[in-house]
């Protein structure tokens, strides 16, 4: 069984260059679904009219963090299970112990390729 490259993805970065390359790695992985948001509160917008097979999301983000982001997400009932994965340019430990406790199903650390990319969401997918 593979990952299903029809399923909505939805990124979430404050900084448009880096969705950018996002949304190229995800179609060099065959994702062509593909919406963004430009911080959490627009990415919860979007996500109460459109079910997402898996959130990528900036740590860092203004006003509402990418943490922040999670959080919520998980604790809404109809969201609550939807695989989200964190970028973040620092690998503090008290973040990434913070994101797993908010529930949060793979971390990546940026510079990232699509390889890098591939295997943590293969592992969100328990590929």
């Amino acid at each position: 069984m593979s990952v299903d490259t029809s399923m909505p993805i939805l990124v979430v970065d404050d900084y448009k260059t880096m969705i950018r390359i996002i949304k190229n790695l995800l179609k060099q992985l065959g994702f062509n679904d593909v919406d963004e948001a430009m911080d959490g509160s627009e990415a919860l917008r979007k996500m109460q009219d459109r079910k997402y097979g898996l959130i990528i999301s900036d740590w860092n983000m203004e006003p509402m963090t990418g943490y922040e982001l999670l959080r919520e997400i998980r604790s809404n009932e109809p969201t609550a299970a939807t695989p989200f994965i964190m970028v973040t340019a620092e690998s503090k430990t008290e973040n990434v112990i913070a994101a797993k406790k908010a529930g949060v199903d793979n971390y990546i650390i940026k510079p990232f390729n699509a390889q890098t990319l591939k295997g943590k969401i293969d592992a969100v997918f328990g590929e």
